[in-house]
C-alpha cells in the first residue's frame, strides 16, 4: 500500500466514522461515547497526513505513533458502544476491523521508521 492509498484508506475511514455518529441514538451516552468516536476517528486521517509532511524521519515517527494511538482509542470506543448495547455488533464489526487494521498498519510503520533511524 502507497502512501496516497493509505491517505485515501485514513479519510475513508473517518468518514465511515461521521456517517455512524449521524446516526447514533440520541441518548447521553451515545452522544458522549460518539463524540469521543467522531473525535479520534477523524484524527487518524488527519495525523497521517501531517505525518507524510514530516520533516525528518524522527519527526515521521511522532506523527505516525500519534496515528497509531488514535486508531487504537477508535478500537475502545467502538468497543464501549458494542459492549454497551448502544450500537448491535454486526453494524459495527466492519468499522472495528478498519480500526484494527489501520492500528496494526501505523504500528509497521513506526517500527519500520525506527529501524532507518537506528541505522
Amino acid at each position: 500500500m502507497n502512501k496516497n492509498d493509505l491517505r485515501q484508506r485514513t479519510k475513508d475511514f473517518a468518514l465511515r466514522v461521521v456517517r455512524l455518529f449521524q446516526s447514533l441514538p440520541g441518548s447521553p451516552e451515545a452522544a458522549i461515547l460518539g463524540k469521543q468516536l467522531l473525535r479520534c476517528g477523524t484524527s487518524v486521517g488527519a495525523n497521517y497526513r501531517a505525518a507524510s509532511l514530516g520533516k525528518s524521519p524522527a519527526d515521521f515517527l511522532a506523527k505516525i505513533k500519534i496515528c497509531e494511538e488514535e486508531a487504537d482509542e477508535c478500537q475502545y470506543w467502538l468497543e464501549l458502544l458494542i459492549e454497551s448495547g448502544t450500537v448491535k455488533p454486526a453494524l459495527l464489526a466492519p468499522l472495528l476491523q478498519e480500526a484494527r487494521e489501520l492500528t496494526a498498519i501505523m504500528a509497521a510503520s513506526a517500527i519500520s521508521v525506527r529501524h532507518k533511524i537506528r541505522k
